[in-house]
């Protein structure tokens, strides 16, 4: 059973009114509303004691509560409640509010600087392969770590060692079974056939899917996915396409590599299963290409991702050690988001890497637009932007080395940065740092706060890469065309 986390609902219930024999609907809610769902019963049609958290979920406009044993649950709190149901309960919001956020506080790294060195070494030694190895390498530390071998196919889990940065301890399904995607469709996200992606990222144990020949895989809800998985599209064309798409909620150890996720739509208002023994009642989803939900150690890789309904990667309320790197983004408004609110205090922990990424044609804003957390930006291609390129709110800490920064043509967009709603006096004391980073056609970016100082005395000790390799380190991100018994 995955593990799940908390989060406090704040929605008082205006009207109160019982729907189906086994939902409580409270009007007035707010986007910061969370579902907790226990749905499966036995054959006579009682519901389950043991309830799995992985019901929770974001809702605007409402929230709806289940009854379990008798008692109506939202948000970690009793609505109703029957005499004697009392003694489960307590000991579930225990588990609630003082076992489950310790999942992703645990992969907080308490000096980040030390990361952001370990990702400048790892660059550091590929540069120095450059002049002895074959013409195979580009100086890119996570290509160069894998891509070389002929025999990929045969070593797939090796990419699980080839991680930088926060999300460098991600596992995915790594030493466990290969799971082979057969089928493209999703008829039943309740009880999905195997042989589907569905099937396959539920399951409770490692597993490393990939696909058995192209396919464009349109879900007919989110695909929840269970911690310890690994999407590998390497071999295959696969799209993730025209539905509902990737969901990391509450896991940890997923990676996502080599799919072509676009055009994703919101879904929800249905029953969704996310393991054998669970599935919940999913409320309306906001249509990202792949959404990080208390999720963490989390890689997502050589993906190419475009024209969502809202963001192409979103990381919200807590998530934390994830790695965002060798994609390929255009066509799209709201890129990342990451960080929920300016008032949740979660996302404090937030740590991410954005490294060697293609930001673009056609995209708008928000590449990424950060709170709260640690960011460290690092030789990734920034050819389009409409607005601008890096914004924040809340105090983000930005470590920005090494990038290529094309600014367009309109002269009201050309600066990099933007703090959100925020006035000078406050935000000038924001740690946002540039460092090696390369400005076109009248790019600029506004630094603040300690600079190049202390706070970034260890991440700076080596050096930025040059922004003048980030073509070469940029130039194959997205999905691969790789083939059997090639270097890919």
């Amino acid at each position: 059973m995955s593990s799940k986390a908390p989060l406090s609902a704040s929605t008082h219930a205006r009207t109160m009114r019982k729907g189906a024999s086994d939902h409580l609907v409270l009007n007035g809610g707010s986007e910061t509303d969370h579902l907790i769902t226990a749905h499966e019963s036995d054959d006579k049609g009682h519901v389950f004691k043991s309830l799995n958290t992985s019901g929770l979920i974001p809702k605007q406009g409402r929230l709806i509560a289940d009854k379990v044993d008798g008692i109506w649950v939202s948000g970690g709190r009793i609505l109703m409640s029957k005499p004697g149901a009392r003694l489960g309960l307590i000991a579930y919001w225990i588990f609630l509010h003082f076992w489950t956020p310790t999942v992703a506080a645990a992969a907080v790294v308490s000096d980040p600087e030390a990361v952001v060195e370990e990702v400048h070494r790892s660059i550091n030694a590929s540069r120095r392969r450059l002049g002895y190895l074959s013409s195979c390498g580009m100086g890119n530390p996570i290509d160069d770590c894998w891509r070389c071998d002929p025999h990929w196919e045969t070593n797939r889990q090796r990419l699980a060692d080839c991680a930088i940065g926060f999300g460098r301890n991600a596992l995915g399904g790594k030493g466990g079974a290969i799971y082979v995607v057969t089928d493209s469709g999703d008829d039943d996200p309740v009880n999905p056939k195997p042989g589907t992606i569905r099937h396959a990222v539920i399951q409770d144990k490692p597993l490393w899917i990939i696909f058995e020949r192209d396919m464009v895989i349109t879900l007919k809800e989110e695909l929840i996915m269970n911690s310890y998985k690994t999407l590998d599209g390497r071999g295959a064309s696969v799209h993730i396409a025209g539905g509902p798409c990737i969901t990391v909620q509450y896991v940890s150890h997923v990676i996502i590599h080599g799919l072509n996720i676009h055009d994703c739509k919101q879904g929800g208002n249905a029953y969704v299963r996310d393991s054998p023994g669970h599935y919940g009642w999913r409320t309306l989803s906001d249509g990202d290409g792949i959404s990080i939900f208390g999720g963490s150690h989390v890689w997502v890789d050589h993906c190419t991702l475009s024209s969502c309904r809202d963001g192409l990667v979103d990381a919200i309320h807590g998530s934390t050690a994830i790695t965002i790197s060798n994609n390929y983004m255009s066509h799209h408004d709201k890129v990342m988001l990451l960080g929920h609110s300016d008032d949740l205090v979660e996302d404090k922990n937030m740590q991410v890497t954005i490294a060697f990424n293609h930001f673009g044609e056609g995209l708008v804003q928000r590449i990424p637009r950060c709170r709260h957390g640690y960011f460290h930006v690092v030789n990734n291609d920034y050819t389009h932007w409409e607005m601008y390129a890096i914004g924040g709110s809340a105090a983000p800490t930005i470590n920005c080395q090494g990038n290529r920064f094309l600014a367009p043509d309109d002269s009201s967009s050309k600066e990099v940065t933007k703090r959100e709603d925020t006035p000078m006096n406050e935000w000038k004391n924001w740690n946002w740092r540039s460092e090696g980073d390369m400005f076109l056609n009248g790019a600029f970016f506004t630094a603040s706060g300690a600079g190049a100082s202390s706070s970034y005395a260890k991440a700076s000790s080596l050096g930025a890469r040059p922004s003048s390799l980030v073509g070469t380190i940029t130039g194959s991100a997205g999905a691969l065309s790789c083939k059997k018994g090639r270097s890919c």
